[in-house]
């Protein structure tokens, strides 16, 4: 079981945000959207719910209340440092 499911996050809505990240022109909104976070931003509960709403615009998402603070759960306990490379390659092994 990945990480994400113990938070209440579900494998068909990780796969259809990879699937639609696939797109070049989508995964340009994306970054545009979200542009550089530091690791302050993603420690803090407001800023993350915010690049949130902004992710899920820009690649076109609905989410409900529940996954919404599911997700956020998620992003704040996993102390994330962008300029980390371990960090990101831990990201990265969780959702091949």
């Amino acid at each position: 079981m990945p990480a994400y499911e113990k938070y209440g996050i579900s494998a068909e809505l990780v796969e259809r945000v990879k699937t639609k990240m696939k797109n070049p022109s989508t995964k340009e909104r994306l970054k545009t959207a979200v542009g550089t976070v530091t690791k302050a931003d993603l420690q803090n509960r407001a800023t993350v719910q915010r690049l949130l709403r902004l992710a899920c615009k820009a690649v076109d998402e609905k989410l409900s209340e529940r996954q919404s603070e599911a997700i956020v759960r998620f992003v704040l306990d996993q102390k994330i440092d962008p300029n980390n490379p371990l960090h990101l390659i831990k990201l990265w092994n969780m959702f091949r």
